[in-house]
């Protein structure tokens, strides 16, 4: 059933929020100051492109840093890409088909606009003692 969630979600809408991520990606690498931020939004591309069967986990040693990360984040890219997300989950609530996909499409919103100090992991392989953050 993920596989054929993931198909979909590939088809009608997917590929471009992944491609959006992976832009975003490639403008961070630009300077090495923002490097990190590219890092985390290429990982954000991989998990916009195949969700279902991935969970979102807190990395046990992030913290401040992540937190101001976080914030830079957000006015850069997290509000820009919030908005794409938005925007392919009203296109894909058209149909009944698509109401899953919108819905998935809304929870990864949060962890747009703070993808630092996360991790994305196989919901089979969630590390013991972590808690999921968003799961699909």
């Amino acid at each position: 059933m993920r596989t054929i969630l993931n198909l979909i979600w590939l088809v009608f809408g997917g590929f471009w929020l992944a491609l959006g991520y992976f832009f975003f990606g490639l403008l961070a690498c630009v300077f090495v100051v923002t490097i990190p931020f590219g890092i985390a939004s290429f990982r954000m591309a991989s998990y916009a492109l195949w969700p279902f069967g991935k969970t979102i986990v807190r990395k046990p040693g992030a913290g401040v840093g992540s937190a101001l990360g976080n914030v830079i984040w957000f006015l850069v890219a997290g509000l820009w890409l919030a908005i794409g997300h938005v925007t392919t989950a009203a296109a894909q609530a058209i149909t009944i088909v698509g109401i899953p996909l919108a819905i998935a499409n809304i929870k990864m919103i949060p962890v747009t606009c703070v993808p630092l100090g996360k991790e994305i992991v196989d919901t089979d392989r969630i590390p013991y003692g972590s808690q999921p953050v968003y799961s699909f």
